[in-house]
């Protein structure tokens, strides 16, 4: 079905948005697709459109939406250029988890109202600065997120942070699936054991995994793109969200090594 733009009203003003249905009769869960620091872009929208595929309503947010009408970067030269780093990071510092938590209980208010969303509760994934958002707002909403994936995010158990979603461990009611990256500064070994003990003593259904790729490896317009890795974390998204709202098998995706089987209650699955 064709994409539906969408505005959502939150507490801080409007957030543009949008939706991509499936190509199957409804109604259908919903998926909140969290973008990378870069912001919604042509390459997000694919992500989507892939998220779409897997049989779920995939809702993309302009997370940047109290910027007003900012300019989208080239995923090419925003970390290489020092002026559109600058503004990017300006961008991604002003998105405090107070606030992403506030708007994703709109944006779920929001779902609940559209004739495609079926009833109940909501998935979450997000990329690099969305994997951590993704995870944040599971701590904070409980059983309104069944499931919350983290794709190559950063920052998701660092003990000198009083926002590190390891800390919101106990909130969590969704099953959590992480995909790391090979050698990520954003998201080392230590982070890992740390976020694994924390969901294992909260009880929380958990998957932690380790892909052989680079930091971005699941965006298509990153220079880290990895086509095969991309490929296995949207079978690990087929995986864990048909578990969680006990839908069909997703198609097959084509590419890459197998995706995670959802651990038992409370216990962690790592794979490399």
């Amino acid at each position: 079905m064709p994409p539906v733009s969408v505005t959502v009203p939150t507490s801080d003003g409007v957030c543009p948005a949008t939706l991509y249905p499936p190509d199957i009769p409804g109604p259908h869960p919903a998926v909140i697709v969290y973008p990378d620091a870069g912001g919604v872009r042509a390459a997000l929208h694919d992500v989507a459109r892939q998220v779409a595929a897997l049989g779920y309503v995939a809702f993309l947010p302009d997370v940047y939406y109290r910027a007003g009408d900012w300019t989208p970067f080239d995923a090419a030269t925003a970390f290489s250029d020092p002026a559109e780093r600058t503004r990017m990071m300006g961008l991604a510092r002003g998105l405090t988890a107070e606030r992403s938590v506030r708007d994703a209980a709109a944006f779920v208010d929001f779902l609940g109202t559209r004739e495609e969303v079926a009833d109940g509760p909501v998935g979450t994934t997000g990329y690099c600065m969305g994997g951590r958002i993704s995870l944040t707002v599971a701590g904070h909403l409980g059983r309104r997120v069944a499931a919350a994936a983290s794709i190559h995010g950063g920052g998701l158990a660092a003990a000198d942070d009083p926002d590190s979603p390891h800390l919101l461990a106990g909130g969590v009611a969704a099953t959590v699936l992480v995909a790391g990256a090979r050698d990520d500064a954003y998201f080392p070994p230590d982070q890992a054991e740390l976020l694994g003990a924390a969901y294992t003593a909260a009880g929380v259904r958990h998957t932690i995994e380790t892909y052989p790729a680079a930091h971005g490896f699941a965006v298509p317009d990153n220079p880290t793109f990895d086509a095969d890795a991309a490929a296995r974390h949207l079978r690990a998204l087929a995986a864990l969200f048909a578990d969680a709202f006990r839908t069909s098998p997703a198609p097959t995706v084509a590419g890459g090594g197998g995706g995670p089987t959802p651990a038992p209650d409370g216990q962690p699955r790592r794979r490399s």
